[in-house]
Parts: C-alpha cells; structure tokens; sequence
C-alpha cells in the first residue's frame, strides 16, 4: 500500500543561503468509494486508515444506516489510485442509484457534486444532550491534539480530527490532506470502536463549515472544537441542531458559538 508520506528532495534558501535538503511530503491519492462495485465518490485523500474513511464516509454521508449494513469491503490499489470497494445491501443500493449523486472532489472538497442546493442544505440531525464541559476541559482538549498529530507534525500540510472525553482523554485521532476526509476517518475509528460520539468533543484543526456540522451531527457529537472560526451558516445550523459550537480555540482561550449550556460557567 503506498506509504502516507514521502521523503523529497528540496532546495530551501535560509539566512542567505541556498541549502540542500529533502523534506517529508503529505501523500495525496485519488480515492475512489464504490458500493456493489458502482462508483459513487472519487475523492483526494491521505492513503492511510482507510478502512475508517470507508465506514465514515458510508455513515455521514447517509449511505448505509450503521456499519453493520456494509457487509464486505475490500482496499484494491489500481493505477493511479485506490479503490475502497464495499457492498451493501440491494434496498440500500437502489437508494444510492435512486439519489443519482456523484462526487469528484479536489482535496477537502465536502461537497463536490451535489445536485441540488436542498442537498447542500440538508437538516442537521438534533443534537443529544451529551455531556457539560468545563472551559478546562475545553483547553485541555485543544492542547491535547497537536501532540497527537504525528502527521502533521512530519509534514505540516494535513488537518485532523479528534475526539477527546472525560476520564479518557483524546480517545483517537484521524489525519489527513482534507479536513472532511478526516473527520469521516474519525468518524469510522468511533464506529469500529463502539465509543459513543456525545461523551465527549470533536476537536478539528481547521475552520468550521457546514459539511463539518451536518458529519458531526451525523456521528452522534453533542459538541464541535475548532482552532479556527465557523461560518455564520454552520453557526446557524448548529443553533438548529441544538449543537455546541466552539471556535477560535487557542491557547489563550476559545469564542462559543453555540450550545453554550454545555459549557459550565
């Protein structure tokens, strides 16, 4: 399977000087999604903890309604690419081809493809009620990512998604090249692991925009932590959703959004 990262040659000019070195690159791949063996999403991707991509994507994107309907799935490398192949079963298939959607995203692309603005604009499932934070629960949450992004830390050029808990601490971590790439990684790592998604928070590295809040809402998450600002339409279907929205988290504090009765005073 090709390798999440690879090592390239590069010049770099520092303090004056032209340097020779090599640099740790990001791998990114052309991901193809098929169900019974039918295309359904081709999608550029970090080529690692794929099996949780495939689940993911198959559960927040409404494909199947748990992973127990994916009844085999298969990782085939081709040229140019790979190929996640599952099967589903024929209700759930008929369902699919019936949506005619079709997806070819550029990297973090979540919504290539859609062909109506009601798919974009999809209702949030409610939020459950989940759990109340403390506002060191929350800085301890963000502190506890960038550690755990060994990826990012060889690259710097992958976002992730995190999920963090009481008592548990950061539960898993997902990287990847696009930021709803890894949270659909998440998403599956929770899935396969059984770990209810309203027990704690996701915590993401990047801005927060409504494909995120729809796949959040998706996974069961009660709340949604983020290094950067949301959009005001994520804002506004999170207040729908009943979801704590928390961005601008940083070392020196966080902005709430939305949600705030999850967060103690």
């Amino acid at each position: 399977m090709q390798p999440p990262t690879q090592i390239t040659p590069r010049v770099a000019w520092r303090n004056g000087l032209f340097i020779q070195g090599e640099r740790q690159l990001a791998e990114e791949t052309a991901v193809a999604i098929t169900y019974n063996r039918v295309t359904h999403a081709v999608m550029m991707a970090t080529p690692d903890d794929l099996h949780d991509f495939a689940v993911g994507f198959s559960l927040s994107e409404g494909v199947v309604p748990a992973c127990h309907a994916i009844e085999e799935f298969a990782v085939i490398e081709a040229e140019g690419g790979i190929e996640l192949r599952l099967w589903i079963p024929p209700d759930y298939m008929a369902a699919l081809e019936k949506r005619r959607r079709r997806l070819a995203g550029a990297t973090g692309c979540g919504m290539c493809g859609l062909e109506t603005l009601a798919e974009a604009l999809r209702p949030v499932p409610a939020a459950p009620a989940g759990c109340v934070f403390s506002p060191a629960m929350v800085m301890e949450a963000v502190a506890s990512l960038a550690p755990a992004q060994l990826l990012n830390q060889a690259t710097r050029a992958v976002h992730a998604a995190g999920f963090w808990a009481p008592g548990l601490g950061l539960v898993a971590v997902r990287e990847d090249v696009g930021r709803h790439n890894a949270l659909d990684k998440l998403f599956g790592a929770l899935v396969l692991r059984g770990q209810d998604a309203a027990a704690g928070m996701v915590v993401l590295t990047s801005r927060i925009s409504i494909e995120l809040v729809q796949k959040a809402a998706r996974m069961g998450a009660s709340m949604i932590v983020a290094v950067s600002a949301p959009t005001a339409l994520a804002v506004r279907a999170a207040e729908a959703a009943g979801l704590t929205l928390v961005g601008v988290a940083r070392s020196d504090g966080f902005e709430v959004f939305s949600g705030a009765v999850r967060i103690l005073a």
